[in-house]
């Protein structure tokens, strides 16, 4: 599962960071919504541990959405008034606060939360604002994107495994792509790049939630294949219904 990470988050960051390069940050944060690592992970999980434990997975993972929302929200209003570390130490904060409060919730309540926070997202978050001009990524930079990911994967893998199962369920789904191209579009770009991103992960992530749903409810009543494939299905009709949601 670890060198599955290892492989996926630098895959995805790169991904990300050119489709940033080619159609700009909301596109690429909206995108970065996507279950672009969760997906995968959940159908080994399946493979591995069987359906119902897989559904349970899908079902903590929808559920720990919120905790990024507001680690997005965070860093974006500290990104307007401090420089990188200070906003994604506020950021770290807002997450683990929403993590803590998570993990003592009743299950059911988790996922009111999520969507509660979907539903506020024009309202969490400041507005971009004038986006000023950016230079273009170099390989460098992309490659050190990529190399952040992997370093922040294995962190984030190592703490998991030292932590009881609560806490290493919501850091296996801990916002490594968002905080990734938080800092590095508030340091190369602006406040106003970094919000962005995050502003339109978030919106996109309601392809991440239904994705999980649908994986919650199908795992259990029909095949791996075409569980994930109604999976897959339902969640880019959810990201292009939420396509509208951008600004």
């Amino acid at each position: 599962m670890l060198a599955l990470k290892l492989l996926l988050v630098p895959a995805m960051l790169g991904l990300v960071s050119l489709a940033a390069r080619w159609w700009g940050p909301a596109i690429a944060g909206w995108l970065a919504g996507l279950p672009l690592v969760a997906g995968p992970i959940l159908f080994v999980i399946a493979l591995e541990q069987g359906p119902a434990f897989a559904a349970r997975a899908a079902t903590a993972a929808a559920a720990a959405i919120s905790a990024s929302i507001l680690f997005g929200a965070a860093y974006s209003h500290c990104a307007w008034r401090s420089r990188w570390p200070l906003a994604l130490a506020g950021g770290l904060c807002a997450w683990f606060a929403a993590a803590a409060l998570l993990a003592r919730l009743p299950p059911s309540l988790p996922l009111a939360c999520t969507l509660a926070a979907l539903i506020c997202v024009p309202r969490l978050f400041p507005q971009p604002g004038q986006l000023a001009l950016t230079r273009a990524m170099g390989r460098l930079e992309l490659g050190l994107r990529m190399l952040a990911g992997a370093v922040l994967t294995l962190a984030v893998t190592g703490a998991a495994a030292a932590v009881g199962p609560a806490w290493s369920g919501l850091l296996a789904v801990f916002p490594v792509l968002g905080t990734v191209l938080a800092v590095f579009s508030h340091r190369g770009h602006g406040a106003g790049h970094a919000t962005l991103v995050l502003r339109s992960m978030a919106t996109g992530q309601y392809s991440f939630v239904f994705f999980c749903a649908v994986l919650a409810v199908m795992l259990t009543r029909t095949s791996l294949l075409a569980a994930f494939a109604a999976a897959i299905a339902v969640a880019l009709a959810a990201l292009a219904a939420s396509r509208r949601l951008l600004r």
